[in-house]
């Protein structure tokens, strides 16, 4: 059974800094596609990053320059550092299998971290 969990998320002014942390279990993290999406209710869907196996990289034109994603293959965990937040990260965030997209719907279905941006 697929597993992916995410934590790290809270509250945290404009300007600051988070580390999301997804473990994810039940299929060969070291060799799949991974990628962070977010979820709001005014938004809904929006893809944030992805990163493949190797550690190639793809942000959003939104947070690029600002999220980092990275992946530690021994540890099956997939990580997102978010620095400078604006109001706009504001959202649930989901770790899944994809790169550019969600590749197994399904995915959204593990547990999500909330990010709220305020002062």
């Amino acid at each position: 059974e697929v597993e992916l969990v995410a934590s790290g998320g809270g509250l945290v002014q404009p300007g600051g800094s988070l580390r999301l942390s997804c473990v994810a279990s039940g299929f060969t993290f070291k060799y799949a596609d991974m990628t962070w999406v977010r979820q709001t209710p005014g938004k809904g869907l929006e893809w944030v990053s992805g990163i493949l196996p190797g550690g190639l990289a793809v942000y959003a034109d939104s947070v690029k320059g600002r999220f980092t994603i990275s992946r530690d293959n021994t540890k099956n965990t997939l990580y997102l550092q978010m620095n400078s937040v604006k109001s706009d990260d504001t959202a649930m965030y989901h770790c899944a299998r994809g790169f550019r997209a969600i590749s197994v719907n399904e995915d959204l279905k593990g547990r999500g971290t909330q990010v709220t941006v305020s002062s």
